[in-house]
């Protein structure tokens, strides 16, 4: 009996490549896009260049077709609406930087998809991510990995995956890399071998994620007073949500050496800056955790350790605190670390687990 395979496509060329490569394995394959918003979701926006466009879903069933593999559209609309736009909303008003990519890998695609799928009788679901899975015969337990292309790796925005999701997803783009991936979909004429990837959080896909706020509630963010970190007001900002830890420009503040946003008072509705000096932290708190490697950190560990998506892991020492929390110190001091956004801990290519930073 063949095993059963649901492909989350996305109408891209690595989802597209990844289905091609679970067909030339023999497995059974069907492949499905989620719905994940309308038009007045979208607040009218023309979008180009994001995932999840009625062109993405063509796409999608242009390559399903070809490969001669059944297709679905799930929607998940309302799904979408209320654990990724309303989350990344509520986390703006409330000073914090969110990651929607991580909450629909968390939420979407390893929630929704995956308990779709085995409603459905499938034996694994397959995406185009580049990472890799592998199981542990010492510890007894499904591992995280690095892919192979660490220019193209994904594993960050992966970390909240568990020990079921693990044994149930196959990402075979993971040993591979990125121009491989699109010769293989030049080869055999794929509609998206040449196209653009995903660029912008696909439900703000100009890039105003400010001014998306203020339409999906309706409502002005309020202006409000910049200030130093001794309270002494400075200038005034022109919403709190416009603004992110590190930022330096279009402060509209005039000065001999930049100013930097430090920190957000959202009961004041003050934006704090404070000089470069000012940005960095060794410390890091982190809750709503996610471990992978192991149950629990029994034991201060030494790993490495990223707090954003596109940086180098430093070396730190992480503990857990308690059952949903952990304290990472770093050997040295990083940079303009922000509330909301995820530390992950690596012990060299393996994912340890992650959290959101407090």
């Amino acid at each position: 009996m063949s095993i059963k395979v649901l492909i989350a496509m996305s109408g891209g060329v690595d989802s597209s490549v990844a289905a091609y490569l679970m067909k030339l394995q023999g497995f059974d394959c069907r492949g499905a896009t989620m719905k994940l918003f309308d038009q007045e979701t979208a607040c009218g926006i023309t979008r180009s260049k994001t995932c999840c466009s009625l062109e993405d879903v063509e796409d999608a069933r242009s390559i399903a077709y070809q490969l001669d593999i059944p297709f679905h559209v799930f929607n998940f609309v309302p799904d979408f609406k209320e654990q990724i736009i309303e989350r990344f909303v509520n986390a703006y008003q409330n000073g914090l930087t969110p990651n929607p990519c991580i909450d629909c890998n968390r939420y979407m695609k390893f929630e929704k998809f995956f308990l779709r799928s085995k409603e459905l009788d499938f034996d694994y679901i397959v995406t185009g991510h580049y990472a890799r899975i592998e199981f542990d015969t010492v510890c007894g337990r499904y591992l995280l990995k690095k892919a192979v292309d660490e220019t193209k790796d994904q594993s960050y925005v992966l970390y909240a995956m568990t020990q079921q999701h693990l044994s149930g997803t196959k990402f075979p783009l993971g040993s591979l890399r990125k121009q491989d991936v699109r010769n293989i979909a030049t080869e055999h004429n794929f509609i998206n071998a040449k196209k653009h990837e995903s660029q912008d959080i696909c439900f703000v896909p100009d890039g105003d994620y400010a001014a998306f706020i203020e339409r999906y509630t309706g409502r002005i963010c309020p202006p409000g007073n910049f200030t130093d970190k001794n309270g002494n007001i400075l200038g005034k900002h022109k919403g709190i949500i416009r603004y992110t830890i590190g930022q330096r420009k279009g402060l509209g503040i005039a000065r001999a050496e930049p100013y930097y946003v430090c920190a957000q008072n959202v009961t004041e509705n003050t934006v704090i800056l404070g000089d470069e000096c000012d940005l960095y932290t060794q410390t890091v708190y982190a809750e709503n955790i996610n471990l992978i490697a192991f149950e629990k950190i029994s034991s201060p560990i030494r790993v490495t350790a990223k707090v954003r998506y596109r940086q180098k892991e430093d070396w730190a020492t992480a503990e857990q605190i308690d059952d949903n929390h952990l304290r990472i110190e770093f050997d040295k001091p990083q940079k303009a670390i922000a509330k909301g956004q995820a530390v992950v801990l690596y012990d060299k290519d393996i994912v340890l687990g992650g959290g959101t930073i407090q």
